[in-house]
C-alpha cells in the first residue's frame, strides 16, 4: 500500500521560506509523477507543482513560478518544495500525491494516492 507523509510546514513571515518534504513508500517511486497541491480555508484544491519520475520535467502554476522549486530524490523516496519569498495567499495545506504515470501534470484525476498534507502559514 502506496503511503505518503509532508512535512516542513509552519508558520513563516511573508518573505521568508520553507522547504516541504513528502516521502513515498510502497510503489516504486522513481517510475512515477509527483506533484504538490495546496487547499486554503474555503477554496477548492488547487495545482502547485509536479515533476517527472525522473525529475527531468517540472511544471508550475503562474502564481508560483519563479518562488517554488520542486525536486525529488529517488534515492530516497522523497520529494521537495522548496518555496521562497512567500506570500500571506501562499497559505494553504500543502499535499503531496503520486500520479498514474511517470510524467509531470497538473490535473487532480491523474493522481491516486495522497499525502494528509501539512499546514503553511504565512504571516503578513
Amino acid at each position: 500500500q502506496v503511503q505518503l507523509v509532508e512535512s516542513g510546514g509552519g508558520l513563516v513571515q511573508a518573505g521568508g521560506s520553507l522547504r516541504l518534504s513528502c516521502a513515498a513508500s510502497g510503489r516504486t517511486f522513481s517510475m512515477y509523477g509527483m506533484g504538490w497541491f495546496r487547499q486554503a480555508p474555503g477554496k477548492e484544491r488547487e495545482f502547485v507543482s509536479s515533476i517527472s519520475g525522473s525529475g527531468g520535467s517540472t511544471i508550475y502554476a503562474e502564481a508560483v513560478k519563479g518562488r517554488f522549486t520542486i525536486s525529488r530524490d529517488n534515492a530516497k523516496n522523497t520529494i521537495y518544495l522548496q518555496m521562497n519569498n512567500l506570500k500571506p495567499e501562499d497559505t494553504a495545506v500543502y499535499s503531496c500525491a503520486i500520479s498514474r504515470g511517470a510524467w509531470e501534470t497538473r490535473w487532480r484525476y491523474e493522481y491516486d494516492v495522497w499525502g494528509q498534507g501539512t499546514q503553511v502559514t504565512v504571516s503578513s
